[in-house]
């Protein structure tokens, strides 16, 4: 299972989500809204294949499809800045900057499939 807390249109919702359940997986409070911004950074994790350049990984949240890369390679961006924006369900989901830094690299397409845990892009 995992926690979300997201914010849709001023208002905070926890969300949690179940992995594997039959059916998909569902939330467990808000009803599905267009451009949930997640409030939670992505986290850290195992380093992935593909020579990422940048020490501050950013990570898929939930698995969908790159509807949008938002940076550049070598652009500043601000902690809470957009990077990507995946698809998922129909939603536009932002996923950003966790801290503030220079975008190392970009290691997406729009159009690609990622599963949750995907590295997307990399800061220094």
């Amino acid at each position: 299972m995992k926690n979300y807390t997201i914010t849709v249109n001023g208002s905070v919702y926890d969300v949690v989500v179940e992995e594997g359940a039959a059916g998909g997986a569902a939330p467990a409070a808000a009803p599905a809204a267009p451009r949930a911004v997640p409030k939670a950074a992505p986290k850290a994790a195992a380093p992935a294949a593909g020579g990422a350049a940048g020490s501050v990984k950013i990570e898929a949240g939930a698995a969908g499809k790159v509807f949008k890369v938002e940076a550049s390679v070598g652009q500043a961006v601000k902690k809470g800045d957009a990077v990507v924006i995946l698809e998922a369900m129909k939603m536009e989901i932002p996923v950003v900057a966790p801290q503030d830094g220079t975008v190392a690299s970009i290691d997406v397409s729009v159009g690609d499939p990622v599963e949750a845990g995907a590295l997307l892009a990399t800061l220094n």
